[in-house]
């Protein structure tokens, strides 16, 4: 039922109530929450995974294993926090930043009440991020495959899964440790049928570049190369990510990532940006500034 015909049928529905109890039934309508309808078995499903996943990391979701991406959080000229954000939706945040086991602010002069925002930084896209990539930025995956690089705890794997109705979702993971994670969650909810895990440089995967109509990066080398490794990743990917039509999802934009380093890339001659129109609303969660964070851009 589409939303006319809903208000329309309301409406009928409403008629049928005596002229006594009617300003009770609107009041109470304008009071109850309605959150919940909201919620779709996908973004159950979702959840008790992000749940299960979050068990099996410490609280900042960084593994011992991950030396190069401390080093750089350390360096920031500012505290920098990881919070995966599949992991940790807001409403979880604010019950911990309520509870006093996590803080949003930083004393700049301590004993006082000078504080500054922390910089938060996430690895790994939202709930509400992934529902948006899947039913509002990207269009019908029927019969196409997806490829993330750097696929992390499998956040967008397991969202494509769940979200659309890719044929198939590969993720190419550098860190042996996360493979296992996600392999774990693979075989528990059945997924094997569709979904996909490499323990491999995706420099190694250059056919995976070439056959796949979406190219996810999220976050993908700037906390995990130097800028060498940065180089040659990104020279790899532009050289064989040239199906015509195929999209990249990246955050942040192509122009950022690229601004740094000297990798000769043409994105005029490469891909085209796809505008997108982030006014959505996907539920309390939603941080529309945070969905401006993700680009599409489409081959040529």
């Amino acid at each position: 039922m589409d939303a006319p015909s809903a208000l329309a049928a309301l409406r009928t529905l409403l008629r049928g109530v005596s002229g006594r109890a009617l300003p009770g039934v609107l009041h109470s309508i304008r009071e109850d929450d309605f959150e919940d309808l909201l919620q779709s078995n996908e973004d159950a499903m979702l959840r008790i995974i992000a749940d299960e996943l979050r068990q099996a990391m410490p609280e900042d979701a960084m593994l011992s294993s991950e030396h190069k991406a401390m080093e750089k959080m350390e360096q920031s000229t500012k505290p920098m926090v990881h919070l995966d954000a599949f992991l940790y939706e807001d409403s979880f945040v604010d019950q911990m930043c309520e509870e006093g086991t996590m803080n949003r602010h930083y004393c700049l002069s301590c004993g006082s009440w000078k504080t500054a925002p922390l910089e938060f930084i996430s690895h790994s896209l939202s709930l509400v991020e992934l529902k948006f990539l899947f039913q509002h930025a990207l269009p019908d995956l029927t019969g196409k495959m997806l490829l993330d690089v750097g696929s992390r705890l499998g956040a967008v794997l397991f969202g494509g899964a769940l979200y659309s109705s890719a044929a198939r979702l590969v993720g190419v993971e550098m860190n042996k440790d996360f493979c296992e994670l996600q392999e774990k969650i693979i075989n528990k909810y059945h997924f094997s049928d569709k979904v996909q895990v490499l323990h491999a440089d995706i420099c190694t995967q250059t056919s995976l570049l070439q056959d796949a109509d979406v190219i996810v990066l999220n976050n993908v080398f700037e906390y995990f190369l130097d800028e060498n490794e940065q180089t040659r990743a990104w020279t790899c990917i532009s050289s064989h990510a040239r199906k015509k039509g195929a999209f990249l999802v990246t955050v942040p934009a192509l122009e950022e990532s690229l601004a740094k380093l000297q990798t000769g890339i043409d994105l005029k001659t490469w891909v085209e940006e796809v505008q997108l129109d982030c006014n959505v609303y996907l539920g309390p969660d939603t941080d529309n500034e945070a969905l401006e964070s993700i680009h599409v851009y489409q081959v040529r």
